[in-house]
Formats: C-alpha cells, sequence, structure tokens
C-alpha cells in the first residue's frame, strides 16, 4: 500500500490557510478569529491525543480499553447533545436524555456491524470498532442534539396549543403527536440528505481517507455504503429514542404539560 506520509511542514502549510480565514475574519471584523485559532488549535491537540491513544489500543487490543475509550467517547458526545440544545431538560435528564438514546442505538448498530456484517476476529478488533463507534456517535450526536432542540423550543412556542388540546381531551401523545414528527423530521434530515448526495455532490470522508491511503476505490466504496446505512439506522433509532422520551419527560402522570423541567423556561 503506497502510503504518503505527511510531515510537519505540510501540516504547517494546511494551517496557514487557516490563518488567512482569521485574518479575513478580523479584517471583515466578523469577530470569529479568535474562535477559528481555537478550535484550530484544539483540533490539532486532540487528534494528536487520540492519534496517541489509538496507537496504544491498536498495539494492545484490550477489550476493557477499548470499552473505556468507548465510553468516554458516549460521555462526551451527550455532553455536547445537551450544549446544543437552546432549552435542555433539567437535571439528570438533560445529560441523560441523549446519552441514553445514542448508547442504545450506536452501540447496538456498530456491534451488529462488527459481527454480523464485517464479523472481525475479535469482534471488537480497535482498528473497526472505535473508528466505526466514532462516526455512530459523531452523526447520531448531531441527529439527537437537533430533534431534542426542536422539541423543546416548539413545545415552548406552543405550550397554548398543546395545553388546549389537553383541556379538549387528547393524551399527551396526540398533543405533542405534529411537534414529534417535526422533531423527528428535523434530526434525520442531515443523514437523509448526506445519503442523497453521496457520490454525486460530495466523497464521503472515510471513502476519501481510504483511497487517499491506498485502498482500491470499489473496497472504499463497498465499506462507506456500509457506513452510511449503519450511520443512517443508528441516528434514526436513536432520534425516534430521545424523541419519544423527551416528549414524554414534557407531561407529568397527570398528563398535564411541565415546561419547568426544561433549563430556562422561567415556568415554576
Amino acid at each position: 500500500m503506497n502510503v504518503i506520509h505527511l510531515s510537519m511542514l505540510d501540516l504547517g502549510l494546511a494551517a496557514l490557510l487557516v490563518l488567512l480565514l482569521a485574518l479575513l475574519s478580523f479584517v471583515m471584523r466578523l469577530q470569529l478569529e479568535r474562535q477559528i485559532l481555537i478550535s484550530a488549535a484544539r483540533t490539532t491537540v486532540q487528534l494528536l491525543l487520540i492519534g496517541l491513544v489509538l496507537k496504544s489500543l491498536f498495539a494492545s487490543s484490550s477489550l476493557l480499553w477499548i470499552s473505556l475509550m468507548a465510553f468516554v467517547m458516549l460521555a462526551v458526545a451527550g455532553r455536547e447533545v445537551m450544549r446544543r440544545q437552546k432549552r435542555p431538560f433539567s437535571g439528570w435528564w438533560g445529560y441523560g436524555l441523549g446519552s441514553l438514546s445514542m448508547f442504545v442505538s450506536s452501540f447496538a448498530t456498530a456491534i451488529f456491524a462488527l459481527l454480523v456484517v464485517i464479523g472481525t476476529e475479535p469482534w471488537y478488533l480497535p482498528q473497526y470498532s472505535i473508528p466505526l463507534l466514532g462516526m455512530m456517535l459523531g452523526n447520531t450526536m448531531n441527529g439527537v442534539a437537533l430533534a431534542l432542540d426542536r422539541l423543546t423550543s416548539s413545545a415552548w412556542q406552543q405550550r397554548a396549543v398543546i395545553e388546549t388540546r389537553l383541556s379538549l381531551g387528547q393524551e399527551w401523545s396526540e398533543a405533542i403527536a405534529d411537534i414529534s414528527r417535526d422533531s423527528l423530521r428535523t434530526g434525520m434530515l442531515p443523514i437523509i440528505n448526506a445519503m442523497a448526495a453521496a457520490g454525486i455532490v460530495s466523497l464521503p470522508g472515510m471513502m476519501t481517507g481510504q483511497i487517499l491511503s491506498g485502498t482500491p476505490p470499489l473496497e472504499a466504496v463497498k465499506y462507506q455504503i456500509l457506513i452510511m446505512f449503519m450511520i443512517a439506522a443508528g441516528t434514526g433509532f436513536a432520534t425516534v429514542i430521545a424523541t419519544w422520551l423527551g416528549a414524554r419527560r414534557l407531561f407529568d402522570v397527570r398528563q398535564r404539560l411541565s415546561l419547568y423541567r426544561l433549563s430556562g423556561s422561567g415556568v415554576k
């Protein structure tokens, strides 16, 4: 496999483009230059650190360390889901709702792919399990965050409509059904668009990386198809779980709308 190794000078030349972007932001008074530089620095440090961690994982292939890595990834993804919402659920629910839905969906889908489709030996081989789970969590995180943000924001904006429906005798699931459907569409739309445009508008990142590393294009395409299908399923299942649990959490045991459970709602 003919791999072209990149030097620090090569990476430095690429970094010049980011510096130019930050300079452009300064000149145009966009006030984004600090965020651009900090994000670029974080990307560099985080990827270098994860490279060292993965090097150790690949050498040991220990299920214990791989599991620990997987749960650290899940914990960070759950935090990002909570931070991306304007009105997250208060207390443990704000963090646990997204984390639980991603755990059930992403882990189950990734394990299915490793055991049934790819068939690695052992099944938790880190060269496959960690990248696959990472892609699953990254995309599932976006879908869940978008869906929950749409759910809670819409419930807050349309609280009078929901309470009117409840007063007319509708069950909680009926009163919020249209909001739940819109939330599901919002969460699943990015991956649907990604699948529709893959191969024509864009070459997905995994396939591009494999081709650049010397993998035959058709083999890279097959892996990318597998990944896209797994991501679509994982995102869809996680979004359904998160939306249903989130919608149920908005109502108490007597089926009254309980917006006080949202952070920053101002409702007592």
